[in-house]
């Protein structure tokens, strides 16, 4: 005897209750992670974020502090085009940016590899060498200003021992900017030297002994080893360096006031004394969006290059 079994219809099949997906941000895990990054975005908002949206506002005022603001439009936009002053410090924030972080970099990368080569008490050479990083720029500047003394300071004396007569540096048309950023690279090149050794400490010692065994050069390996492995450490020194660079004050400031005339001038120290010493806080905050836009624009040239000149080991 055969039984036949007849289909039942998919409506009379009543769906067995299942509970909604929980959503992806109400999970232990997501909650915990938000509440890590939850002081950090707070800070972000009412630091980096909320002073750009006001800085876009107040481009559009006429305000210097003390009377009610009144509006500007494009005005102070407008401004920038025939003034002198900011575009020759926007040229000398480039030449100092230009020169200080290539200069920054080779330093950096330098050291890293001489601590690279397991000399003895390493920590304590890497101490030392990333103590002017660790010091106060304000302080680093007025050590400096003495190291300048045309006639009595340090730098000049040694020059002398040479047969070098050395340049009044700080108040010389040509000399001034260099001083500056001589001063920079021995200031932040403990950063990048850090990050470099680090790594170079991560390269695995395997690709270098394969290189040896193909008989490569010193040069050749690092060439085609070391330069591959250590380009994210790279690019990432670049990119903060350049940011850094791009936003050169306290030195300036302290060392040369901005002198000989506008040489040393940078932008953000134009912005602070058209925002704070002559109270146009429109215009200001105009060239203070120039600068950001400035800073934007060079980070995105670098990411969009990042995949041809970054080698990331999977």
């Amino acid at each position: 005897m055969t039984t036949t079994t007849e289909p039942v219809p998919a409506t009379a099949v009543s769906p067995s209750p299942t509970s909604k997906p929980t959503p992806r941000w109400r999970n232990r895990e997501s909650l915990t992670a938000w509440l890590f990054l939850l002081p950090s975005l707070i800070g972000f908002l009412i630091f980096t974020a909320g002073p750009v949206v006001a800085a876009g506002v107040i481009s559009l005022l006429d305000w210097n502090l003390f009377s009610p603001p009144t509006w500007a439009g494009l005005r102070n936009f407008a401004r920038l085009g025939p003034d002198p002053t900011f575009w020759s410090a926007l040229g000398n924030t480039a030449y100092f940016t230009f020169v200080s972080v290539p200069l920054t970099i080779l330093v950096s990368l330098a050291l890293a590899l001489l601590l690279n080569q397991g000399l003895r008490r390493i920590a304590v050479f890497r101490s030392l060498l990333l103590l002017p990083y660790a010091t106060i720029t304000v302080a680093v500047a007025f050590v400096w200003i003495w190291l300048y003394i045309p006639h009595d300071g340090l730098v000049n004396a040694v020059l002398g021992l040479f047969g070098i007569h050395g340049p009044a540096w700080l108040i010389s048309d040509n000399w001034a900017m260099p001083a500056l950023i001589l001063m920079s690279v021995w200031k932040s090149f403990g950063f990048g030297m850090v990050v470099f050794l680090a790594g170079l400490q991560a390269i695995p010692q395997q690709l270098y002994e394969a290189a040896r065994v193909d008989g490569t050069s010193p040069w050749q390996s690092f060439r085609n080893v070391t330069l591959p492995m250590l380009s994210p450490a790279l690019f990432f020194v670049i990119v903060t360096s350049i940011i850094g660079s791009f936003q050169v004050f306290d030195q300036a400031l302290i060392m040369t006031n901005g002198g000989p005339g506008t040489r040393t001038t940078t932008l953000v120290m134009y912005i602070y004394r058209t925002g704070f010493e002559n109270y146009d806080q429109g215009y200001a905050a105009a060239q203070s969006l120039v600068l950001f836009a400035f800073i934007v624009l060079i980070t995105a040239t670098q990411f969009f290059f990042q995949k041809r000149l970054v080698h990331y080991d999977n």
